[in-house]
Protein backbone atom coordinates (compact mmCIF):
# COMPACT_ATOMS: atom_id res chain seq x y z
CA UNK A 1 0.00 0.00 0.00
CA UNK A 2 1.76 3.29 -0.97
CA UNK A 3 1.71 5.57 1.85
CA UNK A 4 2.55 9.05 0.15
CA UNK A 5 -0.29 10.90 -1.23
CA UNK A 6 -0.51 10.53 -5.31
CA UNK A 7 1.26 13.56 -6.70
CA UNK A 8 -0.22 12.63 -10.06
CA UNK A 9 -2.30 15.87 -10.70
CA UNK A 10 0.67 17.62 -10.19
CA UNK A 11 2.99 15.87 -12.47
CA UNK A 12 0.14 15.25 -15.46
CA UNK A 13 -1.75 18.23 -15.26
CA UNK A 14 -0.34 21.51 -15.72
CA UNK A 15 -3.22 23.86 -15.19
CA UNK A 16 -3.67 22.06 -11.91
CA UNK A 17 -0.25 22.67 -11.22
CA UNK A 18 -0.45 25.90 -11.74
CA UNK A 19 -2.75 26.61 -9.63
CA UNK A 20 -1.76 24.64 -6.94
CA UNK A 21 1.49 26.70 -6.77
CA UNK A 22 -0.04 29.92 -7.88
CA UNK A 23 -2.35 29.53 -4.70
CA UNK A 24 0.69 28.42 -2.37
CA UNK A 25 2.24 31.57 -2.58
CA UNK A 26 -0.83 33.81 -2.21
CA UNK A 27 -2.28 31.77 0.53
CA UNK A 28 1.48 32.32 2.33
CA UNK A 29 0.80 35.96 1.47
CA UNK A 30 -2.42 35.61 3.22
CA UNK A 31 -1.35 33.85 6.44
CA UNK A 32 1.18 37.16 6.52
CA UNK A 33 -1.44 39.48 6.28
CA UNK A 34 -3.34 38.01 9.23
CA UNK A 35 -0.93 37.86 11.41
CA UNK A 36 -0.09 41.59 10.92
CA UNK A 37 -3.35 42.30 11.07
CA UNK A 38 -4.02 40.67 14.74
CA UNK A 39 -0.65 42.61 15.93
CA UNK A 40 -1.45 46.19 14.12
CA UNK A 41 -4.53 46.35 16.59
CA UNK A 42 -3.11 44.90 18.87
CA UNK A 43 -0.67 47.73 19.01
CA UNK A 44 -3.02 50.21 18.16
CA UNK A 45 -5.59 49.33 20.99
CA UNK A 46 -2.85 47.18 23.32
CA UNK A 47 -6.98 45.63 23.87
CA UNK A 48 -7.18 41.97 23.40
CA UNK A 49 -11.33 42.63 22.84
CA UNK A 50 -10.36 44.74 19.90
CA UNK A 51 -8.18 42.51 18.82
CA UNK A 52 -11.34 39.52 18.75
CA UNK A 53 -13.93 42.01 16.95
CA UNK A 54 -11.37 40.86 13.91
CA UNK A 55 -13.32 37.35 14.44
CA UNK A 56 -16.70 39.27 13.76
CA UNK A 57 -15.36 41.57 10.57
CA UNK A 58 -14.48 38.08 9.70
CA UNK A 59 -17.59 36.24 10.26
CA UNK A 60 -19.96 38.34 9.45
CA UNK A 61 -19.06 38.88 5.83
CA UNK A 62 -18.87 35.69 5.05
CA UNK A 63 -21.89 34.46 6.83
CA UNK A 64 -23.96 37.29 4.31
CA UNK A 65 -21.91 36.81 1.30
CA UNK A 66 -20.77 33.25 0.70
CA UNK A 67 -24.10 31.37 0.08
CA UNK A 68 -25.50 33.97 -2.32
CA UNK A 69 -21.98 34.13 -3.86
CA UNK A 70 -21.58 30.72 -4.57
CA UNK A 71 -24.28 31.27 -7.47
CA UNK A 72 -22.43 33.80 -9.13
CA UNK A 73 -20.34 30.55 -9.48
CA UNK A 74 -23.07 28.74 -10.88
CA UNK A 75 -24.26 31.46 -13.28
CA UNK A 76 -21.06 32.54 -14.64
CA UNK A 77 -17.77 31.47 -15.97
CA UNK A 78 -15.63 30.89 -12.38
CA UNK A 79 -12.41 31.01 -13.90
CA UNK A 80 -13.32 35.08 -15.00
CA UNK A 81 -15.13 35.67 -11.27
CA UNK A 82 -12.04 34.85 -9.65
CA UNK A 83 -10.05 36.74 -11.47
CA UNK A 84 -11.57 40.18 -11.24
CA UNK A 85 -12.54 39.49 -7.47
CA UNK A 86 -8.19 38.31 -7.18
CA UNK A 87 -7.76 42.14 -8.90
CA UNK A 88 -9.94 43.57 -5.92
CA UNK A 89 -8.31 41.46 -3.11
CA UNK A 90 -4.65 43.23 -4.42
CA UNK A 91 -6.49 46.21 -4.48
CA UNK A 92 -7.21 45.32 -0.30
CA UNK A 93 -4.08 44.31 0.41
CA UNK A 94 -2.32 47.86 -1.49
CA UNK A 95 -4.81 49.44 1.19
CA UNK A 96 -3.69 47.61 4.23
CA UNK A 97 -0.29 48.86 2.97
CA UNK A 98 -0.91 52.32 2.81
CA UNK A 99 -2.40 52.65 6.02
CA UNK A 100 0.42 51.11 7.49
CA UNK A 101 2.33 53.55 6.27
CA UNK A 102 0.39 56.63 7.01
CA UNK A 103 0.23 55.76 10.85
CA UNK A 104 -2.96 52.77 10.94
CA UNK A 105 -6.24 53.89 11.55
CA UNK A 106 -8.09 51.10 13.45
CA UNK A 107 -11.64 51.66 11.49
CA UNK A 108 -9.62 51.08 8.01
CA UNK A 109 -8.07 47.88 9.03
CA UNK A 110 -11.65 46.42 10.56
CA UNK A 111 -13.50 47.71 6.99
CA UNK A 112 -10.70 46.53 4.69
CA UNK A 113 -10.49 43.28 6.61
CA UNK A 114 -14.53 42.88 6.50
CA UNK A 115 -13.76 44.08 2.57
CA UNK A 116 -11.30 41.00 2.03
CA UNK A 117 -13.21 38.02 3.79
CA UNK A 118 -16.59 38.83 1.86
CA UNK A 119 -14.40 38.49 -1.25
CA UNK A 120 -12.54 35.59 0.02
CA UNK A 121 -16.29 34.38 0.51
CA UNK A 122 -17.04 34.23 -3.11
CA UNK A 123 -13.19 32.95 -4.28
CA UNK A 124 -12.58 30.63 -2.54
CA UNK A 125 -15.53 28.21 -3.36
CA UNK A 126 -15.20 28.99 -6.97
CA UNK A 127 -11.92 28.28 -6.96
CA UNK A 128 -12.72 24.27 -5.44
CA UNK A 129 -15.18 24.30 -8.01
CA UNK A 130 -11.91 24.33 -10.60
CA UNK A 131 -10.76 20.85 -9.46
CA UNK A 132 -13.57 18.75 -11.00
CA UNK A 133 -13.01 20.57 -14.05
CA UNK A 134 -10.08 20.26 -14.46
CA UNK A 135 -8.66 16.81 -12.71
CA UNK A 136 -9.99 13.13 -13.99
CA UNK A 137 -12.72 11.44 -11.50
CA UNK A 138 -9.97 9.26 -10.46
CA UNK A 139 -7.37 11.92 -9.46
CA UNK A 140 -9.43 14.20 -7.45
CA UNK A 141 -9.28 12.92 -4.01
CA UNK A 142 -5.26 12.99 -4.53
CA UNK A 143 -5.93 16.09 -5.96
CA UNK A 144 -7.53 17.08 -2.57
CA UNK A 145 -5.22 15.93 -0.33
CA UNK A 146 -2.56 18.10 -2.23
CA UNK A 147 -4.62 21.43 -1.86
CA UNK A 148 -4.56 20.13 1.99
CA UNK A 149 -0.88 19.72 2.12
CA UNK A 150 -0.78 24.05 0.63
CA UNK A 151 -2.73 24.75 3.65
CA UNK A 152 -1.15 23.31 6.46
CA UNK A 153 2.43 24.48 4.72
CA UNK A 154 0.96 27.45 4.58
CA UNK A 155 -0.27 27.37 8.47
CA UNK A 156 3.52 26.35 9.38
CA UNK A 157 5.22 28.68 7.45
CA UNK A 158 2.94 32.08 7.21
CA UNK A 159 3.48 33.01 10.82
CA UNK A 160 6.90 32.00 11.07
CA UNK A 161 7.73 33.97 7.73
CA UNK A 162 5.58 36.90 9.53
CA UNK A 163 7.48 37.07 12.61
CA UNK A 164 10.44 37.69 10.69
CA UNK A 165 9.46 39.92 8.66
CA UNK A 166 7.79 42.36 11.01
CA UNK A 167 11.10 42.35 13.07
CA UNK A 168 13.10 43.28 10.39
CA UNK A 169 11.43 45.87 8.17
CA UNK A 170 8.04 46.00 10.39
CA UNK A 171 4.42 45.29 9.62
CA UNK A 172 4.44 46.88 6.00
CA UNK A 173 6.48 44.44 4.93
CA UNK A 174 3.97 41.32 5.10
CA UNK A 175 1.32 43.62 3.91
CA UNK A 176 3.38 44.75 0.74
CA UNK A 177 4.11 40.63 0.18
CA UNK A 178 1.04 39.97 0.54
CA UNK A 179 0.18 42.40 -2.04
CA UNK A 180 2.66 40.97 -4.77
CA UNK A 181 1.95 37.43 -4.01
CA UNK A 182 -1.24 37.68 -5.49
CA UNK A 183 0.31 37.71 -8.47
CA UNK A 184 0.49 33.85 -8.09
CA UNK A 185 -3.40 33.56 -7.42
CA UNK A 186 -3.29 35.22 -11.11
CA UNK A 187 -1.14 33.37 -12.97
CA UNK A 188 -2.11 30.28 -11.60
CA UNK A 189 -6.06 31.06 -12.17
CA UNK A 190 -5.27 33.24 -15.90
CA UNK A 191 -3.91 30.29 -17.69
CA UNK A 192 -6.90 28.03 -16.92
CA UNK A 193 -9.44 27.24 -19.58
CA UNK A 194 -12.32 28.90 -20.26
CA UNK A 195 -15.24 27.50 -17.74
CA UNK A 196 -18.41 27.99 -19.18
CA UNK A 197 -21.61 27.71 -16.42
CA UNK A 198 -23.26 24.01 -16.94
CA UNK A 199 -26.50 24.28 -19.11
CA UNK A 200 -29.59 25.79 -18.27
CA UNK A 201 -27.68 27.64 -15.33
CA UNK A 202 -25.87 30.33 -17.08
CA UNK A 203 -26.07 33.76 -17.06
CA UNK A 204 -29.15 33.98 -18.99
CA UNK A 205 -30.85 31.54 -17.40
CA UNK A 206 -29.82 33.30 -14.04
CA UNK A 207 -31.64 35.84 -14.66
CA UNK A 208 -35.02 34.12 -14.53
CA UNK A 209 -34.30 33.52 -10.75
CA UNK A 210 -33.26 35.96 -8.05
CA UNK A 211 -30.04 35.63 -6.31
CA UNK A 212 -32.05 34.17 -3.05
CA UNK A 213 -34.04 31.53 -5.19
CA UNK A 214 -31.25 30.73 -6.55
CA UNK A 215 -29.74 30.29 -2.77
CA UNK A 216 -32.54 28.85 -1.72
CA UNK A 217 -32.83 25.96 -4.44
CA UNK A 218 -29.24 25.36 -3.40
CA UNK A 219 -29.91 24.65 0.29
CA UNK A 220 -32.98 22.99 -0.79
CA UNK A 221 -30.67 20.61 -2.81
CA UNK A 222 -28.17 20.05 0.31
CA UNK A 223 -30.92 19.13 2.68
CA UNK A 224 -32.44 16.27 0.24
CA UNK A 225 -29.10 14.69 -0.48
CA UNK A 226 -27.95 12.67 2.29
CA UNK A 227 -24.53 12.27 1.53
CA UNK A 228 -23.81 16.57 1.17
CA UNK A 229 -26.42 16.84 4.19
CA UNK A 230 -24.19 14.30 6.20
CA UNK A 231 -21.27 15.69 5.20
CA UNK A 232 -22.12 18.98 6.58
CA UNK A 233 -23.54 18.22 9.89
CA UNK A 234 -20.40 15.90 10.28
CA UNK A 235 -18.41 19.01 10.20
CA UNK A 236 -20.42 21.07 12.12
CA UNK A 237 -20.80 18.12 14.60
CA UNK A 238 -16.86 18.49 14.82
CA UNK A 239 -15.92 22.17 14.60
CA UNK A 240 -19.03 23.36 16.63
CA UNK A 241 -18.51 21.08 19.98
CA UNK A 242 -14.82 20.09 19.79
CA UNK A 243 -12.47 23.12 18.84
CA UNK A 244 -11.10 24.08 22.19
CA UNK A 245 -9.09 27.00 20.93
CA UNK A 246 -10.53 29.54 23.60
CA UNK A 247 -9.40 27.05 26.29
CA UNK A 248 -5.56 26.89 25.04
CA UNK A 249 -4.19 29.96 27.66
CA UNK A 250 -6.11 28.60 30.35
CA UNK A 251 -5.18 24.70 30.28
CA UNK A 252 -1.35 26.05 29.65
CA UNK A 253 -1.71 28.19 32.48
CA UNK A 254 -3.22 25.60 34.92
CA UNK A 255 -1.05 22.86 33.70
CA UNK A 256 1.98 24.36 32.13
CA UNK A 257 2.40 27.48 34.25
CA UNK A 258 1.45 29.37 31.27
CA UNK A 259 4.36 28.96 29.37
CA UNK A 260 3.94 31.12 25.93
CA UNK A 261 6.82 28.79 24.24
CA UNK A 262 4.45 25.71 25.15
CA UNK A 263 1.07 27.57 24.35
CA UNK A 264 2.79 27.93 20.41
CA UNK A 265 3.41 24.56 20.67
CA UNK A 266 -0.36 23.55 20.76
CA UNK A 267 -1.43 24.90 17.85
CA UNK A 268 1.70 23.81 16.22
CA UNK A 269 1.42 20.25 17.01
CA UNK A 270 -2.22 20.48 14.91
CA UNK A 271 -0.52 21.85 12.86
CA UNK A 272 2.17 18.94 12.22
CA UNK A 273 -0.26 16.41 12.42
CA UNK A 274 -2.25 17.53 9.76
CA UNK A 275 0.80 17.88 7.45
CA UNK A 276 1.87 14.73 7.98
CA UNK A 277 -1.54 13.39 7.29
CA UNK A 278 -1.64 15.18 4.54
CA UNK A 279 1.81 14.18 3.08
CA UNK A 280 0.82 10.22 3.97
CA UNK A 281 -2.78 10.12 2.59
CA UNK A 282 -1.76 7.72 0.08
CA UNK A 283 -3.97 4.91 1.91
CA UNK A 284 -7.14 7.46 1.33
CA UNK A 285 -7.35 5.71 -2.63
CA UNK A 286 -8.62 2.62 -0.89
CA UNK A 287 -11.33 3.58 0.89
CA UNK A 288 -14.77 2.21 -0.34
CA UNK A 289 -17.10 4.00 2.33
CA UNK A 290 -15.99 7.50 2.02
CA UNK A 291 -19.23 8.70 4.64
CA UNK A 292 -18.08 6.30 6.89
CA UNK A 293 -15.00 6.76 6.85
CA UNK A 294 -15.34 10.54 7.53
CA UNK A 295 -17.23 9.45 10.21
CA UNK A 296 -14.79 7.43 12.07
CA UNK A 297 -12.34 10.70 11.47
CA UNK A 298 -14.40 12.76 12.93
CA UNK A 299 -14.62 10.65 16.08
CA UNK A 300 -10.92 10.07 16.16
CA UNK A 301 -10.82 14.19 16.22
CA UNK A 302 -13.74 14.07 19.19
CA UNK A 303 -11.53 11.89 21.41
CA UNK A 304 -8.26 13.24 20.54
CA UNK A 305 -9.85 16.28 22.21
CA UNK A 306 -11.06 14.46 24.84
CA UNK A 307 -7.88 13.07 25.62
CA UNK A 308 -6.10 16.66 25.64
CA UNK A 309 -8.55 17.54 28.18
CA UNK A 310 -6.98 15.07 30.73
CA UNK A 311 -3.52 14.35 29.63
CA UNK A 312 -1.32 15.61 31.91
CA UNK A 313 2.15 15.27 30.67
CA UNK A 314 3.43 17.49 27.73
CA UNK A 315 4.08 14.56 25.46
CA UNK A 316 0.50 13.39 25.82
CA UNK A 317 -1.22 16.47 25.18
CA UNK A 318 0.92 17.47 22.16
CA UNK A 319 0.40 13.89 21.05
CA UNK A 320 -3.14 14.54 21.86
CA UNK A 321 -3.24 17.71 19.55
CA UNK A 322 -1.18 15.94 16.80
CA UNK A 323 -3.48 12.88 16.31
CA UNK A 324 -6.66 15.94 16.25
CA UNK A 325 -5.12 17.39 13.39
CA UNK A 326 -4.00 14.46 11.51
CA UNK A 327 -7.90 13.18 11.53
CA UNK A 328 -8.62 16.77 10.84
CA UNK A 329 -6.87 16.48 7.45
CA UNK A 330 -8.21 13.60 6.59
CA UNK A 331 -12.02 14.41 7.55
CA UNK A 332 -11.56 17.33 4.51
CA UNK A 333 -10.19 14.97 2.44
CA UNK A 334 -12.78 12.90 2.49
CA UNK A 335 -15.41 15.85 2.72
CA UNK A 336 -14.29 17.19 -0.27
CA UNK A 337 -14.21 14.57 -2.55
CA UNK A 338 -17.83 13.46 -1.07
CA UNK A 339 -19.06 16.81 -1.68
CA UNK A 340 -17.78 17.02 -5.59
CA UNK A 341 -18.61 13.32 -6.71
CA UNK A 342 -22.41 14.20 -5.05
CA UNK A 343 -22.44 17.46 -6.77
CA UNK A 344 -23.57 18.49 -10.30
CA UNK A 345 -22.15 20.87 -11.71
CA UNK A 346 -25.23 23.46 -11.80
CA UNK A 347 -25.19 23.43 -7.85
CA UNK A 348 -21.39 23.02 -7.89
CA UNK A 349 -20.68 26.72 -6.53
CA UNK A 350 -23.30 26.74 -4.17
CA UNK A 351 -22.27 23.69 -2.57
CA UNK A 352 -18.60 25.05 -2.51
CA UNK A 353 -19.96 28.32 -0.53
CA UNK A 354 -22.01 26.45 1.75
CA UNK A 355 -18.85 24.27 2.54
CA UNK A 356 -17.05 27.29 2.97
CA UNK A 357 -19.34 28.71 5.30
CA UNK A 358 -19.45 25.97 7.57
CA UNK A 359 -15.51 25.88 7.47
CA UNK A 360 -15.09 29.62 8.10
CA UNK A 361 -18.08 30.00 10.58
CA UNK A 362 -17.87 26.51 12.50
CA UNK A 363 -14.38 26.84 13.75
CA UNK A 364 -15.37 30.87 15.51
CA UNK A 365 -18.72 29.24 16.79
CA UNK A 366 -16.92 26.20 18.17
CA UNK A 367 -14.39 28.30 20.20
CA UNK A 368 -16.78 30.26 21.46
CA UNK A 369 -18.84 27.91 22.54
CA UNK A 370 -16.01 26.05 23.84
CA UNK A 371 -15.41 29.34 26.36
CA UNK A 372 -18.56 29.71 27.75
CA UNK A 373 -18.64 26.29 28.73
CA UNK A 374 -15.39 26.53 30.24
CA UNK A 375 -16.15 29.60 32.42
CA UNK A 376 -19.73 27.92 33.57
CA UNK A 377 -17.80 25.15 34.25
CA UNK A 378 -14.13 24.37 33.92
CA UNK A 379 -11.86 24.52 30.93
CA UNK A 380 -11.15 20.74 31.54
CA UNK A 381 -14.73 19.62 31.59
CA UNK A 382 -15.37 21.78 28.19
CA UNK A 383 -12.90 19.85 26.38
CA UNK A 384 -13.71 16.94 27.90
CA UNK A 385 -17.95 16.67 26.99
CA UNK A 386 -16.82 18.68 23.56
CA UNK A 387 -14.61 15.40 22.60
CA UNK A 388 -17.20 13.40 23.57
CA UNK A 389 -20.70 14.58 22.54
CA UNK A 390 -18.21 14.91 18.89
CA UNK A 391 -17.75 10.93 19.31
CA UNK A 392 -21.57 10.55 19.95
CA UNK A 393 -22.69 13.01 17.30
CA UNK A 394 -21.04 11.45 15.17
CA UNK A 395 -22.36 8.26 16.17
CA UNK A 396 -26.34 10.06 16.01
CA UNK A 397 -25.62 11.33 12.53
CA UNK A 398 -24.41 7.34 10.82
CA UNK A 399 -27.60 5.96 12.44
CA UNK A 400 -29.66 8.93 11.10
CA UNK A 401 -28.59 9.59 7.56
CA UNK A 402 -27.97 5.72 6.48
CA UNK A 403 -27.86 7.06 3.19
CA UNK A 404 -24.56 9.23 4.26
CA UNK A 405 -22.86 6.08 6.38
CA UNK A 406 -23.19 4.13 2.90
CA UNK A 407 -22.12 6.67 0.76
CA UNK A 408 -19.52 5.89 -2.04
CA UNK A 409 -17.98 7.91 -3.97
CA UNK A 410 -18.70 6.51 -8.28
CA UNK A 411 -15.30 5.05 -9.54
CA UNK A 412 -15.72 7.47 -12.36
CA UNK A 413 -17.12 10.77 -12.20
CA UNK A 414 -17.04 13.20 -15.31
CA UNK A 415 -15.23 16.13 -14.82
CA UNK A 416 -17.19 17.86 -17.32
CA UNK A 417 -20.70 19.63 -16.70
CA UNK A 418 -22.31 17.17 -19.22
CA UNK A 419 -22.41 14.39 -17.37
CA UNK A 420 -21.71 15.51 -13.82
CA UNK A 421 -23.66 12.53 -11.43
CA UNK A 422 -27.45 13.44 -11.29
CA UNK A 423 -28.47 13.05 -7.52
CA UNK A 424 -31.75 11.18 -8.57
CA UNK A 425 -29.39 8.46 -10.64
CA UNK A 426 -26.76 7.86 -7.31
CA UNK A 427 -30.47 5.95 -5.65
CA UNK A 428 -27.89 3.71 -3.57
CA UNK A 429 -26.93 6.77 -1.23
CA UNK A 430 -26.03 10.25 -2.47
CA UNK A 431 -30.26 10.85 -3.27
CA UNK A 432 -31.89 9.40 -0.32
CA UNK A 433 -33.65 12.30 0.69
CA UNK A 434 -32.63 13.49 4.38
CA UNK A 435 -34.47 11.91 7.23
CA UNK A 436 -35.61 8.97 5.17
Amino acid sequence: MRLLTDVTPLRENAAFRRLWLGTMLSRTGGAMTSFAVMLQVYDITRSTAAVGLLGVATFIPVLVIALPGGSLADRFDPRRLVLVLTVGQTALSGLLLANSVLGGWLWAVYALVAAENALAAIVVPARTAFIPRLVPAEQQQAAMALNRIVFQVVMIVGPALAGLVTGGVGLKGCYLIDAVTFAGALWGVGRLPAMPPAPGEGAAAGRAKTGLALTIEGLGFIRRTQALCGAFLADVNATFFALPLSLFPAINAERFGGDPRILGLFTTAIGIGGLISAVFAGPLRHVSRHGLAMLVCVSVWGGAFALFAVARSLWLTLLALGLAGLADTFTVVLRSTILVAATPAEFRGRVMAADYLVGAGGGELGSLEAGLVGSLTTPVISALSGGLITVAGAIVIGAALPGFRRYRVPERVSAGPEAAPKPELDAASAAVPAGE
